[in-house]
């Protein structure tokens, strides 16, 4: 019995030494309407030119990427995020300028972006650092809706990539349609987006014996929506059951005041929001989420404070046509994974 002790000592002692865990850090960024200043005659983008209603001359647009670069830079703290989903971005040349041209470039990032039928030109992209995510396939997936008079919108993003474990993780970047005519009568168009992106999921299930599945974005819709937690079937972690269903991090806080992403006459709202597969939940899964945590980045720098009520609100950009210098509508969210790698 002694020696058989030993023996699963020594065993124990063997795998606890083959491997140590590394950190891992993903956050989305609705950056708020990062247009170039050149026109596109294939989009309408007139308001975010030089001569435009924005009045969108080319040192706004260099202050905009050193304003992300900062948000990248903060949330990172001493290290940077491995992936940082992106959504209002017109193009692969703002990505370009982002990750080549402006001080992120000390980060090394390369992206991913779609190409989307949205009619002023809006994409979501994926940065991604090679030594920590090894890409190894892109798709995007145009959401088709069943009424046909309804404006095409940004299609999905799917990366799939291998982390320093070995593991694939596959990564969903959103930002579905927007309440433009009202919250409940645009409900549909976004109804049809988590229609696709769950039937995408149970392909992802379907296919890996082991799916580890991370959804980030900007859904126009809070956790407890219609297309959200019925028709996506984003749980709460309170319910966490199954590793192979969607959980959203952010249902279970919905309650706590003065809680959310994103600030609308006078309250604030979870629009942006990460969903992920149950095993991520586990810390015996080769990738976990650290402490079973999302977070939303809040510091002071991205915050003013409304004259009259004295709530703070995201420093953003624009209010209407007048240039306010800060960030964006929307705070950005991150989650912190652990994963298991040899030694």
């Amino acid at each position: 019995m002694r020696k058989l002790l030993l023996i699963v000592g020594s065993l124990l002692f063997y795998v606890s030494s083959s491997f140590s865990q590394a950190d891992f850090r993903i956050m989305f960024y609705n950056v708020e309407n990062l247009f170039d200043t050149t026109d596109d005659p294939l989009k309408n983008d007139d308001e975010f030119l030089p001569a435009g209603l924005m009045s969108w001359k080319p040192w706004k647009y260099r202050e905009k990427l050193k304003n992300i670069t900062r948000v990248i830079t903060a949330v990172g703290g001493m290290q940077s995020p491995a992936l940082v989903g992106l959504c209002e971005v017109e193009n692969d040349s703002v990505l370009f300028d982002l990750t080549r041209r402006s001080p992120l470039r000390a980060q090394g990032y390369e992206y991913i972006v779609t190409n989307s039928p949205d009619e002023r030109g809006m994409d979501v992209a994926l940065l991604y650092q090679r030594h920590q995510f090894n890409l190894l396939e892109k798709n995007e997936y145009e959401v088709v809706f069943r009424d046909k008079t309804t404006r095409p919108t940004r299609n999905l993003l799917h990366a799939a990539g291998r982390v320093v474990s070995g593991d694939t993780l596959d990564v969903f970047v959103c930002h579905w349609p927007s309440r433009s005519g009202g919250r409940r009568e645009s409900e549909p168009a976004r109804i049809d987006a988590a229609t696709l992106l769950r039937r995408k999921t149970d392909s992802l299930f379907a296919i890996r014996g082991n799916a580890n599945i991370v959804i980030m974005g900007d859904f126009n819709d809070c956790p407890d929506d219609k297309s959200i937690f019925r028709t996506l079937k984003a749980r709460s972690l309170n319910y966490h059951r199954s590793d192979k269903e969607l959980y959203n991090m952010f249902f279970h806080r919905l309650k706590e005041k003065n809680f959310g992403t994103y600030f609308f006459q006078g309250r604030w709202e979870v629009l942006d929001q990460f969903i992920v597969s149950g095993n991520l939940l586990t810390d015996d899964n080769p990738i976990y989420i650290k402490g079973r945590e999302a977070h939303i980045f809040k510091p002071g720098f991205l915050l003013e404070e409304e004259k009259a009520s004295g709530i703070k609100r995201p420093y953003r950009t624009y209010y209407g046509p007048r240039y306010n210098g800060g960030f964006s509508d929307h705070l950005p969210v991150y989650i912190d994974f652990k994963i298991n790698r040899p030694r």
